[in-house]
């Protein structure tokens, strides 16, 4: 949603690749060329799997597996795309060779645990993720041992649980901040958000519930990435890019992806910035209280040329009291 609720324009990287893209073949055959040794290929992938919230190719291209593919990708004695992937015995893994292991076509059989990109915190070593895990270090002991590839994996177990603790108390810092009216602006001083609501954008179903966020119970706000606050904004790029490159850079063994690059490091700075812009926030509020100064939200937060474009926007002025929930209320509408 925080990207469905921008213009057509500013979304062409988006739709590009989540439209028919993501159901033809030739999307990774290429319709000129159909040839399999093409897709098998791990640049085949990157047309689509990178960029700041998706960072898989970058995050494979400057790991040890990507630079040894790099390196002898030429060299048909080393890679031989001719041979199907069940066939295969490259000196190093491709995309294809883990992600479609066989030549398996259901990429998300093979991934461990479903947590939103790593956006979402879990007990990734739970029963329930038991038998993925053992999948993915079936694929790893091809060329390691057993026990190489679930010691990487408790590292990345590790690394994502210590990226959960940074975003909690980085969502925790704005979140008291706006309970305490001190966000600038409050969701009321905004355009409404894509769905034609004020709800707090870090209103994330359950985990902020209740009216003082906003919003009915059990109701999402819009994850904003324009139009919000600065702290909000912190916390969206914390957990919505940092925390993600933690958790790809971990599980494609780009070690600089997810600590020094904008993972780990990343997450620290960024906490540092939302706890600086809540004193801040908070020392005015007081000077104001003692000068009595009623500071009132300027009002391009609410109105202006771009705003118009958003959905929200749109549905509040061509559909009075309604939101984009009591105009689509069909089950399953929003999956397509």
């Amino acid at each position: 949603a925080w990207s469905i609720e921008r213009p057509p324009g500013d979304t062409a990287g988006c739709t590009f690749c989540h439209t028919s893209s993501e159901e033809r073949c030739s999307t990774c055959h290429q319709r000129h060329q159909f040839n399999p040794a093409v897709a098998r290929h791990s640049e085949q992938c990157k047309a689509c799997h990178w960029g700041k919230d998706h960072r898989d190719w970058e995050a494979y291209d400057i790991s040890i597996h990507g630079v040894v593919y790099q390196v002898n990708k030429w060299n048909p004695a080393e890679f031989d795309f001719s041979k199907k992937l069940a066939d295969a015995d490259y000196v190093g893994p491709t995309c294809q060779y883990c992600h479609m292991r066989g030549g398996h076509h259901n990429v998300q059989r093979l991934s461990t645990v479903y947590t939103s990109m790593g956006m979402s915190n879990a007990d990734r070593g739970a029963p329930l993720w038991k038998e993925k895990r053992d999948t993915w270090v079936s694929i790893c002991d091809d060329c390691h041992s057993p026990r190489f590839a679930r010691e990487n994996l408790q590292a990345m177990d590790e690394a994502c649980k210590d990226a959960g603790l940074k975003y909690t108390e980085t969502f925790e810092v704005a979140e008291n901040l706006m309970l305490d009216g001190m966000g600038e602006p409050m969701p009321k001083d905004l355009a409404p958000d894509w769905s034609g609501q004020h709800i707090w954008s870090l209103k994330i179903g359950a985990y902020h519930d209740g009216p003082k966020y906003g919003g009915a119970q059990g109701e999402s706000g819009e994850f904003r990435m324009s139009n919000c606050s600065d702290i909000e904004r912190i916390c969206f790029e914390s957990v919505g890019y940092w925390m993600t490159y933690i958790m790809k850079g971990m599980a494609h063994g780009s070690w600089n992806d997810a600590t020094y690059c904008d993972g780990s490091f990343g997450m620290d700075r960024w906490l540092v910035k939302a706890k600086a812009a809540s004193e801040q926030a908070r020392r005015f509020t007081a000077l104001e209280k003692k000068t009595g100064i009623n500071w009132v939200p300027s009002e391009f937060w609410r109105k202006g040329d771009y705003l118009e474009q958003l959905t929200g926007t749109r549905i509040v002025k061509e559909f009075p009291g309604k939101t984009i929930f009591g105009l689509c209320p069909e089950p399953g509408w929003l999956d397509t």
